[in-house]
């Protein structure tokens, strides 16, 4: 039920297939969607760009052969089908319910967990897949979602297009990564691609639990990282001598706990920031990885992660408790957002290069919002601002 006019059709950047940034494409005579039982309808004012939404459409996600160009289909069959809407981190006001749900929510503003959860489960999610790849997303004027997965943020000193910078794709992300791992206040850890959404959100929240996070990262964003809470700022240009720069920043102790993002030949040098000195460690060495910047192959030798025993945590998306988690967070003020710029929906194509050929000064989100909505949440936090 809605209390005002719902248009028949929307505008909408459409995935076409896999490819490069002219697969998606711009149309005005999308059919909107209508909300089914125990949804709302969302009128979308700010969607996050994600490094998923680009692995997704280049078809980056090879789960067997390192050749593969696909996307993944953890429940068995693919899930990503064309045409598809991409954006995960919804913002937007509630314009209409289905059957089941309250009138009362229409008007609420709201922030999407952005899962496509296989079950009721609360504490585990064994087939992720989310707004966006298995079903349509934020890239358009309207989404129809779940009405107990679109959490309502009140919050009147966030804008909208600061909310969805602290959007689930990468914050919930982050705090599985962390939980996996059973990070523990006083806890030294090793941030990896500490300047992306998913590095600043684990800076964040390794203080809300009281751990110190160390981040790696560019130097030119050494200063705006300490102000986030990174306790040191090593540089990434320069991995000589490693495990000797991390022992001078945390007074020759061993790191407890690598968030890792890059992958690749650099896994390893993390392994070495953690075992050096066995004999002061209160917990196993943990490795928790959600991503493969450096590259999607390592060389490990198997006998220092048994020897060491060291343990591996592979992390995609996270649970409904680590979401309503942090959406209670968000409302209490303990996040907060990191906000680069905002682009408009018709400009994806622009916003997707820009993202790839991020520079130094590259913090945080990106941020989609619809043409529509320009005006009153983009053009505040447009690179022209």
């Amino acid at each position: 039920m809605s209390r005002i006019a719902i248009p028949e059709t929307m505008k909408a950047m459409v995935l076409t297939g896999h490819g490069d940034v002219d697969k998606l494409e711009y149309r005005e005579d999308v059919p909107t969607p209508k909300p089914g039982p125990g949804q709302v309808l969302v009128k979308v004012t700010a969607t996050a760009k994600n490094n998923t939404d680009r692995k997704a459409r280049e078809g980056l996600y090879p789960t067997k052969e390192k050749g593969d160009v696909t996307s993944f289909a953890m429940g068995g069959e693919p899930t990503l089908t064309f045409p598809r809407i991409q954006g995960a981190d919804v913002v937007g006001r509630v314009v209409a319910v289905g059957e089941g749900v309250d009138e009362a929510r229409i008007g609420e503003r709201g922030l999407l967990d952005f899962n496509l959860y296989a079950d009721e489960r609360r504490d585990i999610n064994l087939t992720p897949d989310y707004y966006g790849h298995g079903a349509d997303g934020g890239f358009a004027e309207y989404v129809a979602v779940p009405s107990d997965q679109f959490h309502h943020v009140p919050k009147p000193d966030l804008a909208d297009a600061e909310l969805a910078a602290m959007g689930m794709c990468s914050y919930q992300t982050a705090y599985h990564m962390m939980t996996s791992a059973r990070i523990k206040a006083g806890e030294r850890v090793l941030v990896t691609g500490a300047s992306g959404g998913v590095g600043t959100a684990l800076i964040q929240l390794c203080r809300i639990v009281g751990a110190i996070p160390y981040a790696l990262s560019q130097q030119s964003k050494a200063d705006a990282l300490k102000a986030l809470g990174a306790e040191a700022v090593l540089d990434r240009s320069d991995m000589e001598r490693f495990e000797d720069r991390v022992k001078a920043v945390t007074g020759g102790a061993p790191i407890d706990a690598v968030m890792d993002l890059a992958g690749g030949e650099m896994t390893d040098r993390f392994i070495d920031t953690m075992i050096f000195d066995m004999n002061s460690r209160r917990d196993y060495p943990r490795l928790s990885i959600a991503g493969a910047s450096a590259g999607n192959l390592s060389e490990i030798m198997w006998t220092r992660i048994y020897l060491y025993q060291v343990q591996i945590f592979g992390v995609s998306h996270g649970t409904r408790e680590e979401a309503e988690q942090l959406v209670e967070w968000i409302r209490g003020g303990q996040l907060k957002p990191v906000l680069h710029a905002a682009f408009r929906l018709s400009d994806l194509h622009e916003a997707e290069r820009y993202f790839v050929n991020r520079g130094s000064g590259y913090l945080g989100k990106i941020v989609i919002v619809p043409d529509s909505e320009w005006d009153e949440h983009g053009q505040m936090f447009g690179l022209s601002a």
